[in-house]
């Protein structure tokens, strides 16, 4: 029994809906996902990141990159290849199936760009952290800086 049942903290949380819905998507064994293409992720800059991905035999024309909702999805289907009545494919070392790949981006995350070189796919992204969502200094005054009024009371 691998299910965690998160209710209870909905109740007491505002929110975190989606924290808990991808700890219940972790807690499933492989997610479906296998291990083809390999993959890397590194970090290129303070707020840049690349993922690299081994899709050779594939061609521009044959991959699609979408991203959709903090979802980044890379699928690659191969076009059929006609068969060649003079050559015979003794031995296939090469893969050539289709395959899709999805990753999880952390909020304000956005792919600035893609180029397939050399047999691999260069997938950049970029946080972009909104102006209004950075931290900011709040200036402390003190409390001499403002006297208060005096309040006279009128005979009557």
């Amino acid at each position: 029994m691998r299910h965690v049942d998160f209710s209870p903290l909905y109740r007491s949380t505002v929110g975190f809906d989606r924290l808990f819905t991808m700890l219940d998507t972790l807690a499933t064994p492989d997610s479906g996902q296998t291990t083809y293409p390999p993959y890397n992720i590194e970090r290129t800059g303070e707020d840049a990141y690349r993922i690299t991905m081994a899709v050779a035999g594939f061609g521009e024309n044959e991959i699609s990159i979408e991203a959709h909702r903090n979802v980044l999805s890379v699928k690659g289907e191969k076009a059929e290849e006609a068969a060649s009545e003079t050559a015979e494919l003794l031995y296939r070392g090469i893969a050539s199936r289709a395959f899709e790949r999805r990753f999880q981006l952390a909020d304000h995350v956005e792919v600035s760009g893609a180029q397939l070189k050399n047999g691999l796919l260069h997938v950049d992204l970029k946080r972009n952290v909104p102006e209004e969502m950075k931290p900011r200094k709040i200036a402390i005054t003190s409390a001499n800086d403002k006297q208060p009024k005096q309040i006279e009371a009128k005979a009557a």
